[in-house]
């Protein structure tokens, strides 16, 4: 496993699990599983609504909670009750603290919340603070704004659309990106590019590790979700190559500055609007 530092001093493993659309005995044993394959960092949000499955891996696992890297979201309209919201979601998941806590959408009470994000880092309820879905230029409010920068940015990021002018300033902030679709959506155009298969073949790789190695070395976070054991173990056997600079130079031709989701003020409001039962969960 490779390692990023945060700007806190804090170090993040590289690649870790999602958990988007992973529910109960799946999401579960999916935690499990990827622990035991030497996973150390688990995602998931209240919004997944399956945080209380993520904790049951958790605690099933049998690694200490202190080798672990626990990311866990605030959704927008809990902005305004985030202690209460952070406290749910610690209790759903078994945890004492998050190891990065995330403002989930940029829409709402997003400075009030933050705010409050700062003190459970200082009340050691979290210990480090990022943002989803946020862009450069809000990003660049929340550095000037807050005495607590943020140490990640997660955004959609893949080879159509590598967003490298925002990767820059990150790295000149010293803020982590981390990518979200980073196959593009589990787009098959990209998993069969001739550009990956002719690397499949070199290096005697699947497509799905080519550009999970291609993120790791752009200085990409990124959390593949799954729920196969076989794709599980796959995801992560990506730390005995490294792609060559010429091959990383043909992954770049594959730029079209292409995202596969768009977000609308009207999408955002939804977001804003949306308040279900954390706690109705398997």
């Amino acid at each position: 496993m490779e390692y990023f530092t945060l700007n806190n001093g804090q170090k993040m493993p590289a690649l870790g699990l999602g958990t988007l659309r992973m529910f109960g005995q799946e999401a579960e044993q999916a935690v499990v599983t990827a622990v035991q394959n030497g996973y150390r960092h688990i995602d998931t949000a209240s919004s997944y609504q399956n945080e209380k499955a993520v904790g049951r891996g958790i605690a099933k696992c049998g690694i200490p909670r202190e080798e672990l890297f626990i990311t866990v979201k605030v959704w927008p309209s809990d902005y305004t009750r985030v202690r209460t919201a952070v406290a749910g979601s610690l209790r759903r998941l078994g945890i004492d603290y998050a190891d990065l806590l995330l403002l989930h959408h940029p829409v709402g009470e997003v400075y009030t919340a933050w705010e409050s994000f700062q003190e459970l880092v200082d009340e050691g309820k979290a210990r480090a603070l990022g943002l989803s879905n946020f862009t450069k230029e809000q990003t660049a409010e929340f550095i000037r704004r807050f005495r607590i920068r943020p140490a990640l940015l997660t955004v959609e990021n893949h080879p159509y659309a590598p967003q490298n002018d925002l990767r820059e300033y990150l790295r000149s902030e010293g803020i982590v990106l981390e990518a979200w679709y980073p196959l593009g959506h589990a787009d098959h155009k990209l998993l069969e590019e001739p550009v990956i298969l002719t690397l499949t073949e070199k290096y005697g790789k699947s497509a799905v590790q080519i550009l999970l190695r291609w993120h790791i070395q752009i200085g990409n976070s990124v959390l593949p979700g799954s729920r196969n054991p076989e794709h599980i173990r796959e995801n992560i056997d990506i730390f005995d190559f490294c792609l060559s600079d010429e091959d990383m130079q043909s992954i770049a031709t594959l730029d079209t500055n292409t995202l596969y989701k768009v977000f609308t003020d009207e999408m955002r409001q939804r977001y804003l609007a949306w308040e279900p039962d954390w706690d109705d969960q398997e």
